[in-house]
């Protein structure tokens, strides 16, 4: 970033500007336009001229979401450069060739994208460890993978046994908000944060992945016979059929989520 900063400021001397701001955008996908940075710089045009990247495809990789900033700047009186392409986009032909390197961008990054799903749907399948997502209540993250939190998986076996036993939903929920017993967020439970749990084939020792289930390296929380039993407790309380959604685990073999 320090160096992206030194050569932008570099180009600006040579073109005789003077720096209004620099925006930096980390963690944030060009894919978009809900990144806070660049929202900032749209709500702050009153403070610039012209927009400066080191490559169009800093700003963005959406040739849609590229067009209508175009489109933007002009209305509003200002310009935009990109150091590495060379483009004047005041002519017709300049603004043809700059959609069409931001449709190869946007093609690139969309390819990126694919190759990226099919690396983690085949680790789903076959590897062990996380895919990135948080972890659920009950588990923390210990070396890439989920370790027990005692007291708060002592919680997930308590709403487990009470499930089970015939307890419905919201009376659980009541009782743990009575108790001040608080979710990872530190919010109130709700009926529909118990459900949420009792869904999640983790305290089972599974992990779920984009219509993968597979069984996991992680310590359950609770035995794999009790979640199915819940989950075909809960399916028996949805009165259409239709909607009823069991997924039952089976050890050593992959699954695929299907809708009963």
């Amino acid at each position: 970033m320090e160096a992206q900063k030194e050569r932008l400021l570099a180009y600006c001397e040579a073109q005789g500007w003077e720096l209004a701001e620099f925006y930096e955008e980390n963690g944030h996908s060009g894919r978009n336009t809900r990144r806070p940075a660049y929202q900032r710089m749209m709500d702050e045009k009153a403070k610039w001229d012209v927009i400066l990247v080191m490559k169009m495809d800093r700003i963005h990789r959406n040739s849609k979401n590229f067009m209508i900033m175009m489109e933007n700047l002009e209305k509003w009186g200002k310009k935009f450069t990109s150091m590495n392409e060379s483009l004047d986009t005041s002519t017709a032909v300049g603004r043809f060739v700059v959609d069409i390197i931001q449709r190869i961008a946007q093609l690139e990054s969309e390819q990126i994208g694919e190759r990226t799903y099919m690396g983690m749907a085949h680790k789903a399948e076959n590897s062990p460890g996380l895919l990135g997502f948080n972890p659920p209540f009950g588990y923390c993250i210990q070396e890439n993978d989920l370790a027990i939190v005692p007291e708060e998986a002592a919680i997930v076996r308590q709403i487990f046994s009470r499930y089970s036993t015939g307890e419905r939903m919201t009376d659980i929920a009541r009782s743990l908000n009575g108790a001040e017993i608080l979710t990872r967020r530190s919010c109130s439970w709700t009926k529909w944060s118990i459900s949420h749990l009792l869904h999640n084939p983790a305290y089972a020792g599974f992990r779920r992945w984009d219509g993968f289930l597979v069984p996991s390296t992680h310590e359950a929380i609770i035995p794999q016979e009790q979640f199915n039993l819940v989950q075909n407790i809960v399916s028996s309380h949805v009165k259409d059929p239709r909607h009823r959604h069991i997924v039952e685990l089976t050890s050593g073999t992959s699954q695929v989520i299907i809708p009963a």
